[in-house]
């Protein structure tokens, strides 16, 4: 997933499972198609909650920007540590449950974009969703939720834990992301292609299955700059249940885990502060959506939580 690439893991479909790219600071040399887009420089946010270590966008080596704290004091006794991480680690700095959905906190839309009004998602039951639709033109759309512009955070402990939609074309992600001038920095935490070649997908009575999908790094220093990518088979129907899919983001390395345990490790110095990103877009690896890709809400990519932690 790259905004400024239109294949990122998608370049990777071909390559056996479990096959891990780790090159830091190397230019990858798969040629991918690049979208127009606009130059915008990032806002830089305005903090509304006192903090020791604001970071606006653009400036390196911060910690956190709750320029809309999401952390409350019940939810910090509520929530451990990471999963499958030593508690007495780390600090918890975001935790977004989904009981409602914060409109101060989450965008609708990248910031080169306008929001599409055919509703495509919402939060019940403790989640967010997000599903395959047509709009008004009969097309399948993109839809992206973030925290552009009023959550940042440089280095800790990255998770949510989530259930896959199906169907051929879907590409649902989540990904630390930042637009900082011309530069495009970007942690792919996960990404999936249900409607790939095995082992991406597996076809189940017609309908495109996911059954892998990819941790991928981008160091945004210049167009196409892949530091590492690995196709993890889980052998496991993504869309049947939840999993936790998260990063652990030093100074100078990236560890990828799915369900606590590591699938890729990166030898990396990335120090711009970094927002979230959930999306569920259509492409790359996964195929063009079209009649078989099952619509509406019974087939979201559902988001339990999301959250952040500090190291101590």
């Amino acid at each position: 997933m790259s905004a400024t690439t239109t294949v990122s893991a998608g370049t990777e479909a071909n390559d056996a499972a479990d096959t891990t790219v780790a090159s830091a600071d190397t230019t990858a040399s798969t040629a991918t198609p690049t979208p127009t887009q606009p130059t915008v420089s990032t806002p830089t946010p305005t903090p509304t909650t006192a903090t020791t270590n604001t970071a606006s966008t653009g400036t390196a080596g911060s910690t956190t920007t709750p320029a809309n704290s999401n952390t409350s004091t019940a939810t910090t006794a509520a929530v451990s540590g990471p999963y499958g991480q030593p508690t007495a680690n780390y600090t918890l700095t975001f935790s977004e449950e989904f009981n409602s959905l914060n409109t101060n906190l989450w965008t609708d839309h990248m910031w080169y974009e306008t929001s599409n009004p055919t509703k495509n998602y919402t939060v019940e039951d403790g989640k967010l969703k997000i599903w395959p639709q047509r709009d008004a033109s009969g097309n399948f759309f993109n839809r992206t939720l973030d925290t552009d512009g009023n959550y940042y955070q440089t280095y800790g402990y990255f998770e949510i834990e989530a259930k896959l939609p199906v169907g051929k074309g879907t590409w649902p992600a989540f990904w630390l992301f930042n637009h900082i001038n011309e530069r495009r920095p970007e942690m792919d935490v996960m990404e999936a292609y249900a409607g790939g070649a095995a082992p991406w997908g597996v076809n189940i009575d017609g309908v495109a299955h996911p059954t892998a999908y990819a941790p991928t790094v981008w160091k945004g220093d210049k167009e196409g700059q892949l530091v590492g990518s690995r196709q993890y088979d889980t052998g496991t129907d993504l869309s049947a249940g939840y999993h936790k899919y998260a990063v652990k983001w030093e100074p100078n390395k990236q560890t990828y885990y799915f369900d606590g345990k590591e699938v890729l490790t990166l030898n990396v110095s990335m120090g711009d502060p970094m927002y979230l990103m959930l999306d569920l877009w259509y492409g790359s690896a996964s195929g063009t959506p079209d009649d078989s890709t099952p619509q509406g809400k019974s087939n979201s990519f559902e988001v339990n939580y999301v959250r952040a932690w500090q190291f101590k």
